[in-house]
């Protein structure tokens, strides 16, 4: 079924003629992942960002991960380069302690009763091996429930963490995986590969398109095989028969791949998390599931190809992307010429839930 919906229905305006989609921002009101929870070890804290925010993960020994502004009150130290003492952590340079609440409660030098404000602290919860923030209104976070994470929980299936920094506007990536007319660019890793697509699904807050493949030269790489759990050659037996189903279902993305009648044999969730404060920089947050096949072992033996396929597929998009985002820096501006109806619809829904930029003056 192929649903357009109304922009009536949607929670702000789609993009306006001559406005720029790489100029609106991330809605901070969602749950971010900003670490992995192997990055923080106990009794430790480290520094991360979300769209400029400096946050400061701590664990104590005992006790749940908190998130603090990575700025000392005293003198905006990173609070991340501090020592974690209990359910606190000190600053490097005066001592001054804070609590998983923000408060100031120790300053070395001063009584009690004389102990200064504190500094802004984040919603944190962790799930799954990843460290999530809620960086908007604090008073929206338990309203606003987690995401779920592919098939992490699933013993039926292997999942791979990954990520890297990559130096776009978190639209263009929303964009590269949502359009598989973009295999072009991956003819040396997966062979020639033609996408037939199946549709498209819109409505509030997400949109999902639908294709299938076949290869029409080239022969099917080891990663592959193992994702599909066998061989394939070229022949119409293996043409579109399974269906690849991309969802942005914002902030976040999802990718399936459905043999007819089973269940997912690979089933990926991403985030890409704004680093800088103007959001032309992300962090990708990737787990990818692989269904297990029934001979046990097999996978995890193969694994390291797995990941060296995906890495090498990674390395491609995220060069791509770069580029264009060098080319928007150079020519001030996004020229882009969208021609996709999917494509065309996704940047429509980032701008719906996107927040703009203040205006100067």
């Amino acid at each position: 079924m192929n649903q357009i919906l109304s922009t009536d229905s949607m929670p702000h305006p789609a993009l306006t003629p001559g406005e720029d989609l790489r100029r609106i921002r991330c809605d901070p009101d969602f749950w971010y992942p900003v670490a992995w929870s192997r990055e923080l070890k106990a009794g430790k804290t480290i520094g991360t960002r979300y769209a400029g925010l400096p946050i400061a993960l701590v664990r104590p020994v005992e006790g749940e991960v908190f998130a603090l502004e990575d700025r000392c009150a005293h003198r905006q130290v990173p609070l991340s380069k501090g020592t974690v003492k209990g359910q606190s952590v000190q600053c490097c340079y005066h001592g001054w302690a804070y609590g998983r609440s923000g408060r100031c409660i120790d300053v070395p030098y001063l009584g009690k009763g004389k102990l200064p404000n504190g500094v802004r602290t984040y919603p944190c919860r962790e799930q799954d091996g990843l460290i999530f923030v809620f960086p908007g209104n604090p008073e929206l976070a338990e309203s606003v429930p987690l995401p779920r994470l592919s098939q992490v929980a699933n013993p039926d299936y292997k999942t791979r963490r990954f990520g890297r920094h990559v130096k776009c506007h978190y639209s263009f990536m929303h964009e590269n995986l949502m359009d598989m007319n973009h295999q072009f660019m991956h003819m040396k890793q997966m062979g020639q590969m033609k996408p037939r697509f199946l549709g498209q699904d819109r409505g509030p807050g997400m949109i999902e398109a639908r294709y299938t493949f076949a290869r029409t030269g080239g022969k099917q790489p080891i990663g592959e095989a193992l994702v599909f759990g066998q061989k394939r050659d070229n022949s119409a037996k293996f043409a579109h028969r399974d269906v690849m189903t991309i969802r942005t279902e914002y902030p976040y993305q999802t990718l399936k791949i459905e043999p007819t009648g089973g269940e997912p044999v690979m089933d990926l969730w991403i985030a890409y998390v704004p680093q800088d404060e103007e959001q032309l920089t992300n962090r990708v947050f990737g787990l990818l599931s692989i269904k297990r096949p029934k001979l046990p072992g097999v996978l995890d033996l193969a694994w390291p190809f797995l990941v060296a396929f995906t890495e090498r597929i990674f390395r491609e998009d995220r060069e791509i992307v770069e580029l264009e985002q060098n080319a928007w820096n150079e020519l001030g501006g996004d020229h882009n010429q969208e021609v996709f109806p999917v494509i065309c619809n996704l940047r429509e829904l980032l701008a719906e839930c996107g927040v703009r930029a203040p205006t100067a003056g």
